[in-house]
């Protein structure tokens, strides 16, 4: 069984259900996205459809499973009660209501409408940021990877009220030059506080406790001062970057440019080097890892002497126009995928077989999800990303997106049967139970 780490708390988890609920509904915003980016792409959904597909990938998919892993793992891993139950539901349905009329909104109109839903996305997710920050507010001496939830929780709140002010825009046009901002830095501004600030900050704190239990590769002192470069460059980075964009200044924009990629070619340093000295076995979530790690330092790489140069340049608001698919597929998704390989068949391993052991024989964690499902998952995104890579630098025909679309959909298909076989073959809770956990006494009172 793959390693689990000595000190956490299972005992402060909240109830199975509530990160199940997020997860689930996770899978299914990464679907939504997948088909609506298939069905934009082909011409085949009125409206501004893309960005539709963008915020059900980025706030639904990456965001949401963010707000379960956080709610179930800050718990664990500080060894204090999540602060309410209640309210970790609360900010689940009212984010997917939100992000559902959302894109809804973009796809079908009217525009002027949009902040209503975006309304409801901001209380969604300050609910999240109040209920995690009551809880990371217990612990006594913050360890890195807690310091970087909270950093990220700020940054919740700062995307948030500039994705409100968006779409109030497409109901008074002249609220920017009321605020005296360009509209255009305004979007890059919060596409950057959105993916460097709340995501990719998540990330890279997870990382650090992730990379650690997975691996269970030996400490070394060179991981201790690459941590600290990036515990202080990344930061910074990104209220430079952020600010840099949002103000149109060119030279902070840079600085932040050059601090945020140094932060996250460091994290990749630091993840390659426990990869290659694990002492687990290879599963899943360790072949997802290792291309999050090539693709950390692949980007930095691209993007370095991009960000020198333009840093505010719209193509390279996720950096260098060829790195944007590495950032995005081989970073941002795959983090996903091999974390959740792990954490959904072991949350239920722990409720339904833990107490079993030395009674009766138990399967391993490994052996709850079908490892050819995994197999199948890992090939179609890979090779569905490495053709939009590969269309972004070599100006393919657009029948590549096609390609490149089709392979990754596949994939996530493929994943989300997988763990809908786990959640069917070793879970106590139905779905139904899962999803309405919320309206149910059952998840606990606080």
């Amino acid at each position: 069984m793959s390693a689990i780490p000595s000190g956490i708390e299972t005992d402060r988890q909240p109830p199975l259900p509530i990160p199940m609920a997020h997860f689930l509904v996770g899978i299914g915003f990464l679907l939504l996205g997948g088909f609506s980016g298939a069905a934009a792409g082909a011409n085949a959904l009125p409206g501004m459809a893309m960005l539709a597909h963008t915020h059900l990938l980025l706030a639904g998919w990456v965001c949401v499973t963010i707000m379960g892993a956080m709610t179930q793992f800050v718990p664990v891993w500080s060894g204090v009660a999540l602060h309410s139950d209640r309210l970790a539901m609360v900010q689940l349905y009212l984010l997917t209501a939100g992000l559902l009329g959302f894109a809804a909104v973009f796809v079908f109109g009217p525009l002027r409408l949009l902040v209503v839903p975006a309304a409801l996305m901001l209380a969604g997710f300050w609910v999240f940021v109040y209920n995690v920050g009551r809880t990371l507010l217990a612990i006594d001496t913050p360890d890195v990877t807690e310091i970087h939830f909270a950093v990220a929780l700020g940054w919740f709140v700062v995307l948030t009220v500039m994705g409100v002010t968006l779409a109030a825009s497409y109901a008074r046009p002249m609220v920017f030059v009321e605020l005296g901002l360009n509209p255009l830095q305004f979007r890059m501004a919060h596409a950057t506080a959105a993916v460097f600030g709340a995501v990719l900050t998540t990330v890279v704190g997870a990382l650090y406790q992730l990379g650690e239990i997975f691996t269970q590769a030996p400490d070394s002192a060179v991981d201790d001062a690459v941590q600290r470069v990036e515990s202080v460059s990344y930061p910074i980075g990104v209220v430079s970057l952020v600010g840099g964009r949002l103000l149109g200044i060119e030279s902070v924009g840079a600085v932040g440019g050059v601090l945020v990629v140094t932060g996250l070619v460091a994290v990749g340093v630091v993840l390659a080097r426990r990869l290659l000295y694990a002492q687990t076995e290879w599963a899943p979530v360790l072949s997802r890892y290792s291309v999050v790690a090539g693709a950390m330092l692949l980007w930095g790489v691209l993007t370095a002497p991009i960000w020198l140069r333009r840093p505010l340049a719209y193509d390279a608001m996720l950096g260098a126009p060829l790195a944007r698919n590495v950032l995005v597929f081989g970073v941002l998704t795959f983090v996903l995928l091999g974390s959740l390989y792990h954490v959904v068949p072991f949350l239920l391993w722990l409720e339904r077989y833990s107490d079993r052991i030395g009674l009766e024989s138990v399967p391993m964690v490994e052996d709850l999800y079908s490892s050819r499902l995994a197999a199948v998952d890992f090939w179609a995104v890979l090779l569905g990303g490495a053709v939009l890579v590969a269309r972004d630098a070599f100006d393919l025909p657009v029948v590549a997106i096609a390609l490149g679309g089709t392979l990754t959909t596949v994939g996530f298909v493929v994943f989300t049967a997988n763990m809908l076989l786990v959640l069917r073959g070793h879970s106590p809770f139905s779905i139904r139970v899962i999803v309405s956990a919320g309206l149910s006494r059952s998840t606990g009172e606080r």
